[in-house]
Formats: C-alpha cells, structure tokens, sequence
C-alpha cells in the first residue's frame, strides 16, 4: 500500500512560479515510475510529467517542456514538480500518481497504482 500527499499549490499570476510536492508513504517508492497528471474544470484529468524509478529519465507532456521539471529523492520518498512560466492554462487540481512495482515511465499513464487527494494550482492572467 502507498499513500500519496501532496502540498505546495495556490494561487499565482502568470509568468510565476509553484512548486509541487508529493510525500510517498511505504518501502516500494524507489521501485516505481512516479508521475505528476492535472485536471481543468471540466477536463479530463491529463498527464503532465513522469519520472523512472531511479530518477534517471523523465518524460512530458509537450505544453510543458521546458516549462516544469521533474524530480524524486528516493531516500525522502518524495518527488517533487516545479513549474516555472506559468500559464492560466495550466489552471487545475494536479495529482501525484504511483505507479505498478518496477513499471516504467512511459507507461505510467496507463499504469497508476495510486493517486495522492490532488492540490489546486490557480494561475491567474
């Protein structure tokens, strides 16, 4: 069992910047891709970043490159996104997710063990 917390969202203008966190309880973090996904009113809830288990290799979404960075500390259990530049359009409830024991990134989208309780993210214009 995982469990999921995360913190750091709120409100800032466009052209800012947040930092997301999300703390991992349980001995398998270090064995599982971690992703951050997002969801806007009225959205479907969408990928935005994942990072492999030993936090060698990361993918995105394509509207944040280059924008937002993901990390991990496998000895803290946390990974964390940090989102520069932002845009009202990255407005939503961003989740961390957990995926499946030694699953890779690239398919974390369809592999999600676990969700965190989700933090809101406001980027006003």
């Amino acid at each position: 069992q995982v469990q999921l917390v995360e913190s750091g969202g709120g409100l800032v203008q466009a052209g800012g910047s947040l930092r997301l966190s999300c703390a991992a309880s349980g001995r398998t973090f270090s064995r599982r891709a971690m992703g951050w996904f997002r969801q806007a009113p009225g959205k479907e809830r969408e990928f935005v970043a994942a990072i492999s288990a030993s936090g060698g290799l990361t993918s995105y979404e394509d509207s944040v490159k280059g924008r937002f960075t993901i990390s991990r500390d496998n000895a803290k259990n946390t990974v964390d996104l940090q989102m520069n530049s932002l845009k009202p359009e990255d407005t939503g409830v961003y989740y961390c997710a957990a995926g499946r024991e030694f699953g890779s990134r690239t398919t974390l989208p369809r592999e999600v063990e676990y969700w965190g309780q989700g933090t809101q993210v406001t980027v006003s214009s």
